[in-house]
């Protein structure tokens, strides 16, 4: 259930088909950012956060926290599951530990998602930036 805005969720991350074509664009193109900062949400969860289709929401784990826009899932019902593509934003929020192969877990990590208001998504520079500290 909704709580102050926010909802408990399962992040999963996979590959996308508009991912994989976005990626043959360059991984700094408008395309790639379109097909990869996005969050996919089960409509009921969207209605529960008070969400609209393509606004923001903040996304947080304890690995980190990302703004993203908000997707109905054309996969629904998955009540409390959100999915989000691979790449720089889905690696921000999840477990960087690989347990020695090489592939960190990326399925499964319990997060929260609430609405961002008026933060906007960070661009691939700016994500960068921010993940590694560089000034």
């Amino acid at each position: 259930m909704s709580d102050c805005g926010s909802l408990r969720v399962t992040l999963v991350t996979g590959r996308t088909i508009d991912q994989g074509v976005a990626k043959e664009k360059g991984k700094t193109s408008k395309k790639y950012f379109e097909s990869v900062a996005v969050c996919f949400i089960d409509p009921q969860d969207l209605k529960k956060l008070g969400v609209k289709e393509k606004t923001c929401v903040h996304v947080s784990t304890e690995h980190g926290s990302v703004v993203l826009k908000a997707l109905k899932s054309a996969r629904a019902p998955h009540p409390s599951t959100i999915y989000i593509p691979y790449g720089p934003w889905a690696n921000a929020i999840v477990d960087p530990e690989s347990d020695s192969i090489g592939m960190p877990s990326l399925k499964g990590t319990p997060a929260e998602i609430k609405p961002a208001g008026d933060t906007p998504i960070l661009s691939l520079s700016e994500l960068l930036k921010q993940q590694f500290r560089k000034k």
